[in-house]
């Protein structure tokens, strides 16, 4: 049986994975790469980084082809484009940009943790109406929210 962190092993020798400050200093560049936040809706609403768009994970696949009612243009038309994936740790944008590498997209790579470094780097966020997201609040939204019940040790007994 595969566990979760096997997966994300595997991805990791197949994905190239950038740190914030990379990113930082690539969005200063002349040829801004697409910036694709998988997280749900509502996390994206909350906050994102100013520019990216956002495709779930759930419909990636049918986001990047023409024909489907997920089709997001932008991203269907970046298959020859540099492309950015990021989520909340960096786990979820593995997993997605595997995807998009198998779906013949030529240039991705994964936000090496996530938005959670993007903040601990002090890096800028803006919520869904475009409106600049304090670093107070960017701390309290990426607090670790597990549940007791959802914890190992928990399950063990």
């Amino acid at each position: 049986m595969m566990t979760y962190d096997d997966m994300l092993g595997r991805c990791r020798e197949r994905v190239r994975e950038i740190m914030p400050w990379d990113l930082a200093e690539r969005l200063g560049t002349v040829q801004v790469p697409l910036l694709l936040d998988i997280r749900e809706p509502f996390e994206f609403q909350a906050m994102h980084i100013p520019g990216s768009i956002n495709v779930p994970r759930g419909v990636l696949e049918a986001a990047c082809e023409w024909d489907f009612e997920e089709t997001v243009p932008e991203l269907v038309k970046a298959r020859n484009r540099d492309v950015v994936v990021i989520c909340r740790s960096g786990r979820r944008s593995l997993l997605a940009a595997d995807t998009l590498q198998n779906m013949g997209f030529a240039s991705v790579v994964s936000l090496k943790t996530g938005l959670r470094g993007w903040n601990d780097y002090e890096e800028p966020f803006v919520d869904g109406n475009g409106k600049a997201v304090g670093e107070e609040d960017a701390d309290r939204f990426f607090q670790p929210k597990v549940r007791p019940e959802q914890m190992s040790v928990q399950n063990s007994i």
